[in-house]
């Protein structure tokens, strides 16, 4: 059996305890009693959310209680330093700890208490600049939803930590468990560590359902040649419309929002490490395995392998 405790603070982001929902879901895909998860705080007693909800909760012990710690984070870690007598817990339950993690803000936590020298580390975009400054020897990485470096995993923002607890149970169960898991949960993409805080959806925030419903289409459909005649009859306008109307409320090209959203989905696949190239360009719309590193390394900087190679090298032992 795994143990997993949350250390919960005051005024702690409620979101923080939908991830438990993970743990739980992935007993009932593996049939047993893998997780076992418990609510601590350092006093114990009732701790109040930010929203107002009370969580009832155990004191810590000797911080060998659990498996796997999550600290929990605050609204804006930048008005509230982490307690003393929190950060000597924190440091004592990494050492007796198979794996510590910084829910979105609680990052700062692993950060006062040492944990994040010379490591990789993340935490919500909105604090990014500020986790640099508190951390300056740790290498934060500006863009990702969650980032492992050995036993210390953080997390975005905390939909971004529903993506870390499955990658967690990947690590313990496997990937069809947490494949499974994230089904049962309707999670539209199970998404590994490196992706973008924004999705490639979210950034183009299309206004009318007729945009949102060809950008449907086009990501459903990236493994087919996608033309703006295409997108325009999904849409049901015409392409000089749709292309007017696409442009105003996006600020792209449709052709250019489709290589972004072939170049996301690819880079999920890269980072997940299961298929080759070749299939990867072929599923996400790229004429071939060389067309796939040209457009990586003009947009992103980097070319498909070394994505993969940092990918395997972040993984934890």
């Amino acid at each position: 059996m795994h143990r997993i405790g949350y250390l919960l603070k005051e005024g702690f982001q409620v979101m923080a305890l939908g991830t438990q929902t993970v743990f739980e879901f992935a007993n009932v895909v593996a049939r047993e009693q893998f997780y076992q998860v418990s609510n601590y705080s350092l006093e114990g007693g009732d701790i109040c959310t930010s929203q107002g909800v009370t969580v009832k909760t155990l004191a810590v012990g000797d911080g060998s209680e659990s498996d796997s710690w999550m600290i929990s984070g605050v609204v804006d870690p930048t008005l509230r330093p982490t307690p003393a007598n929190e950060l000597a817990f924190i440091k004592r339950a990494a050492r007796h700890s198979r794996r510590t993690v910084g829910l979105c803000t609680g990052t700062f936590s692993l950060g006062e208490a040492g944990l994040l020298d010379g490591r990789r580390a993340t935490t919500h975009w909105a604090y990014i600049e500020t986790l640099k400054q508190r951390c300056p020897t740790a290498r934060i990485e500006v863009d990702h939803i969650f980032t492992i470096d050995g036993p210390i995993w953080t997390s975005a923002g905390l939909t971004a930590a529903m993506d870390l607890a499955l990658g967690m149970v990947e690590r313990d169960l496997g990937p069809q468990v947490a494949t499974a898991t994230a089904r049962v949960l309707v999670m539209d993409n199970r998404r590994t560590g490196g992706q973008s805080q924004q999705s490639e959806l979210l950034k183009l925030a299309p206004k009318s359902d007729r945009v949102q419903i060809a950008l449907e289409y086009a990501r459903k459909n990236l493994s087919q040649p996608i033309r703006v005649d295409d997108l325009a009859r999904a849409a049901s306008l015409s392409p000089r419309q749709f292309g007017r109307i696409f442009q105003s409320e996006t600020g792209q090209s449709p052709a250019k929002a489709i290589e972004q959203l072939r170049l996301e989905v690819a880079r999920n696949m890269i980072e997940r490490g299961i298929h080759p190239l070749e299939v990867i360009a072929r599923e996400t719309g790229f004429r071939d395995r060389s067309h796939l590193r040209e457009v990586f390394v003009r947009e992103c900087g980097v070319t498909p392998q070394s994505l993969r190679r940092e990918a395997r090298n972040s993984a934890p032992d």
